[in-house]
């Protein structure tokens, strides 16, 4: 067909579906049936599972993997965005993490603890398939939109992204709960697995509506060498020379570093920890309770940011985020004596309110604080790999301590310190620019 200009309605609105495609797996594969069919299949193992000779918790296993798919995302990032601003094809790359991702959801229909070698690289290769993905999906938008329209088609996609996985795990529950409680737990496994199957056929083919208006890329004539895959590091180097000149926005990284760990290990494991530390009457109540749990926090997430953005016009960036980061310490020890339903469900209310709030704001905040320059891109590539090293750190002393300790709710309080680091860090920043 041919190529619809800079700016046309259907490119992007092409473009925002994407986020309608992929959204999917973050909500029904990283937050919601997976985890609650990963703490089933490893019950009858006691919660362990044996790999090379060593006895490993099956939630400290899972914090491993997740840490290992986020230090390569972290590597490859910069590669990925220095080839995404030289390469005159983004699609195909876009395609090739899209299906990589997409294949990994229906193959964790066949994950077992039996194959445990096998269904971990497939839930890594899912990882990593939506986080690479990411990386060219950016890209793409000041290719599609002109300035004055990249913040509305950027919410946009936001919007459809939560209307799509919100859909489609609703359907996902309706399945799992049409099962007959006495049914053996075999039958609610499959529900389960089939809702694997859907993420993937959901991401990948509803990714088609994206390729058929995107452009392959604008093509800058250079050719991928040695030096354009170094490019995106030489990049990361550079902003980092002269963060030691921007002490605002030194102190700034170094707190969003120290709190955005602990927010993300919190997003990550949250259902796992529901499905292990919280005391259900029944299996069927634990997979109900918590997949609604999951809905309550992407609800409640929308209202938080909205009421987060009020506070900080009022208030300012920084105050409210030390606000925000005292409120995340105490929900932190909190957690620590949540054993029932109704408990979990009130303080995943509260994770909801603040959830939405801090990651908008410490986004915005860092904007704010860049020095005057037209070369965002580096600034904003350092940001996200700034996120995902923390991602890394936070998520391996989570699965150490759960491991060494065999509590969950020990490396909960553990990430109340992060948090009040945060704090600490957050009152460093020169008054006169907060």
């Amino acid at each position: 067909m041919q190529q619809l200009p800079k700016g046309h309605k259907k490119l992007l609105n092409a473009w925002a579906f994407y986020d309608w495609a992929n959204s999917v797996y973050s909500l029904v594969i990283a937050s919601a049936i997976f985890p609650i069919f990963y703490d089933l299949i490893f019950k009858k193992r006691n919660n362990y599972v044996d790999i090379l000779g060593y006895h490993f918790k099956s939630t400290a296993t899972i914090s491993f993997v997740t840490a290992i798919a986020f230090m390569i995302v972290a590597f490859m990032s910069p590669i990925l965005s220095g080839i995404a601003d030289y390469v005159g094809n983004k699609k195909a790359f876009l395609r090739f993490f899209c299906y990589m991702g997409g294949l990994s959801c229906i193959g964790l229909y066949w994950f077992s603890p039996d194959n445990f070698f096998l269904s971990y690289t497939i839930y890594l290769f899912g990882l990593i398939g939506f986080w690479a993905s990411l990386v060219f999906y950016n890209s793409y938008l000041p290719d599609i939109a002109y300035p004055e329209q990249q913040d509305a088609v950027s919410a946009k996609g936001f919007s459809m992204g939560y209307l799509g996985s919100t859909l489609l795990l609703i359907i996902n529950l309706i399945m799992v709960m049409s099962v007959p409680k006495e049914a053996p737990l075999e039958q609610h496994l499959n529900m389960m697995r089939y809702s694997f199957i859907m993420v993937g056929i959901w991401w990948i083919g509803f990714s088609h509506i994206t390729y058929y208006y995107l452009p392959k890329g604008i093509s800058t004539g250079h050719k991928v060498t040695k030096a354009v895959i170094l490019d995106g590091f030489h990049e990361l180097r550079k902003v980092w020379n002269d963060l030691k000149q921007n002490i605002v926005l030194k102190r700034y990284l170094a707190s969003y570093f120290v709190f955005i760990m602990a927010v993300q290990t919190v997003m990550l494991i949250a259902t796992y920890f529901g499905a292990e530390e919280i005391i259900w009457e029944t299996e069927s109540q634990k997979t109900t309770g918590l997949i609604i749990s999951i809905l309550v926090i992407q609800l409640v997430a929308i209202i938080g940011a909205f009421f987060t953005s009020r506070a900080s016009a009022k208030f300012g960036n920084i105050n409210t985020l030390i606000f925000l980061n005292a409120f995340w310490a105490i929900l932190c020890l909190v957690a620590y004596f949540v054993e029932t339903p109704n408990g979990f469900y009130i303080t995943a209310g509260f994770v909801g309110l603040v959830m939405g709030g801090i990651q908008s704001l410490a986004r915005s905040t860092y904007s704010k604080f860049l020095p005057d320059t037209t070369d965002t891109a580096s600034y904003f590539s350092f940001y996200d790999v700034t996120e995902k090293i923390g991602i890394v750190i936070g998520m391996s002393i989570y699965g150490i301590i759960d491991q060494v300790t065999g509590s969950m709710r020990n490396s909960i309080v553990f990430l109340g310190i992060f948090f009040i680091t945060g704090v600490i860090l957050l009152l460093r920043i020169p008054k006169e620019k907060k």
